[in-house]
């Protein structure tokens, strides 16, 4: 007998459907074909073990599993579940009264019945309302962020019992209610616990409001890590379709579990290898660039990562997306993401300070910002030196520094300038930082003046053609803020303000 069950597998961040059709017949072997792995080679035993342990018998027939499209690799053991239940209807052993073509099934078993969480479930329920399923049977621990898909009906399961009685009509399953999402408002950290710093502070609004990479340089107990912590407290809350992207991601990593309703903070270690940071590996998966979608990548001693693993970072940062290829298929995992970087000024880390003296020999500090190329520097929009706190500053009264509530409601007011200027463009554009070469001169027009003082600072600073640009991108940011059309020479002074640390600037200082 002939019976066809539907399953699911991921590919990158989305889902194909894959048809999963068990033959039971005249003969002796079993057979699972359709490029399996070696996770679904083994489901044979975890699944004869579990039809034996609740009660029904393994076929000594001949038994076919097909797992279609066969040029799709199938990899991992959240198929266990769909072949147990085509086995067991295929050998007449369970009668459906419900049409199993209506339901995409997934799951890990255990050699006692109960199932395990699978990887990708969110992914797995978009593309299965999208190919029109009436539900998917899940085990219990992926139901939460599947039932983010309206129009979809999601169906908890912790044993295979329980799919059993119910597609025989025994037994009633309800499908889970719709989870609606509502975006985390409060954090355990404030900037109002950052005492002084007030300039590194407007920088990290500056940032927030327009999704700009931003690079802090100091001495070590300067607050760098401390303020970078702090800067998911001050970010727009996470739209729906944000939350989606983020949430597909981490489920496809198995990280996941349920919605993701703050953005992503990644901090990687610098030991971490080029393939842990931009995906990859023998079945592609997403890298930390990708777990950053929508958040903050936050580099701490960024000299110290390998030179190699830093310039895999220039084409992501670029094109906001990660392209993976292989000989039989190419993927690509979303990077849309903002870098947030912090390093000491040289090897000893105390260059520049008003107080303590640089033991480096002459040309150090140079050889140690050369860790880090040029393209690189040039695609960080703000560059800040971070000084020492005065001691007066440390006892400030918590009444005179801003909380993080308060600059969050007016970034949340810079973006949604942003998502009105931006609301007609073909792409989808969430920020300043996202603007190409086109947008750039339709939205950032500059007053006379401010031109003359952004082509006196070209020429002065010897900045690139885009470092140019980044300028006119954290200008139009300031300008929102602001909340002024025009860019004045307040507006381009501020953002030439926040490229003073580069490369050309940094030679001035050299003893």
């Amino acid at each position: 007998m002939l019976i066809k069950i539907f399953g699911s597998a991921v590919q990158g961040v989305e889902a194909i459907t894959i048809t999963i059709e068990v033959n039971v017949g005249q003969g002796t072997q079993f057979y699972l074909v359709g490029l399996p792995d070696n996770a679904v080679k083994e489901s044979e035993y975890r699944i004869e073990t579990v039809i034996k342990n609740i009660g029904y018998k393994m076929p000594r027939l001949r038994t076919i599993v097909n797992m279609a499209p066969a040029d799709i690799r199938k990899v991992g053991a959240a198929y266990d579940l769909p072949i147990a239940v085509g086995i067991l209807a295929a050998s007449k052993q369970l009668t459906p009264v419900y049409d199993t073509t209506q339901f995409v099934i997934m799951g890990e078993l255990s050699l006692d019945g109960t199932l395990r969480p699978i990887r990708g479930a969110l992914p797995m329920a978009l593309q299965a309302k999208k190919e029109g399923f009436k539900g998917i049977i899940l085990p219990a621990q992926n139901a939460a962020e599947a039932a983010m898909v309206d129009g979809l009906e999601v169906y908890a399961v912790q044993h295979i019992n329980e799919i059993i009685s119910f597609l025989k009509g025994e037994e009633k399953l309800h499908p889970i209610p719709p989870i609606h999402y509502a975006p985390q408002q409060t954090f355990d950290l404030d900037f109002a616990e950052v005492k002084g710093q007030y300039f590194v502070k407007r920088g990290m609004e500056i940032a927030a409001a327009g999704g700009h990479n931003i690079l802090m340089v100091g001495a070590p107990g300067v607050g760098k890590t401390m303020i970078a912590q702090r800067l998911p407290t001050i970010l727009p809350p996470l739209t729906l379709q944000e939350a989606l992207e983020t949430t597909k991601i981490h489920s496809v990593v198995g990280k996941a579990g349920q919605v993701i309703t703050t953005r992503p903070f990644r901090c990687p270690h610098h030991t971490i290898s080029d393939v842990a940071l931009v995906g990859g590996g023998s079945t592609p998966q997403p890298g930390e660039i990708s777990l950053a979608q929508n958040g903050v990548l936050f580099l701490d001693e960024l000299p110290e990562f390998k030179s190699t693993a830093l310039e895999v970072l220039r084409q992501p940062m670029e094109e906001r997306k990660v392209t993976i290829s292989r000989i039989n298929f190419t993927v690509d995992f979303p990077s849309s993401f903002m870098l947030v970087a912090s390093m000491n000024p040289c090897p000893c880390g105390y260059f520049n300070h008003p107080l303590k003296h640089c033991c480096c020999p002459p040309g150090a500090v140079q050889k140690y910002l050369n860790k880090i190329s040029g393209p690189l520097m040039d695609r960080i929009d703000l560059h800040i030196e971070v000084t020492p706190v005065p001691p007066s500053l440390m006892i400030e009264d918590d009444k005179l520094t801003e909380a993080s509530a308060v600059i969050r409601e007016r970034v949340i007011a810079a973006r949604n300038i942003q998502a009105q200027r931006f609301k007609n463009e073909r792409y989808v554009i969430f920020c300043n930082a996202q603007m190409n070469n086109k947008q750039l001169h339709l939205y950032c027009r500059l007053l006379p003046k401010a031109r003359t003082l952004l082509d006196r600072a070209m020429k002065h600073l010897h900045l690139s053609a885009r470092a140019y640009n980044r300028i006119l991108k954290v200008s139009r940011t300031i300008a929102d803020l602001a909340g002024v059309e025009e860019i004045d020479t307040a507006q381009i002074a501020e953002a030439i303000e926040f490229r003073k640390l580069d490369r050309e600037s940094w030679g001035q200082y050299q003893c």
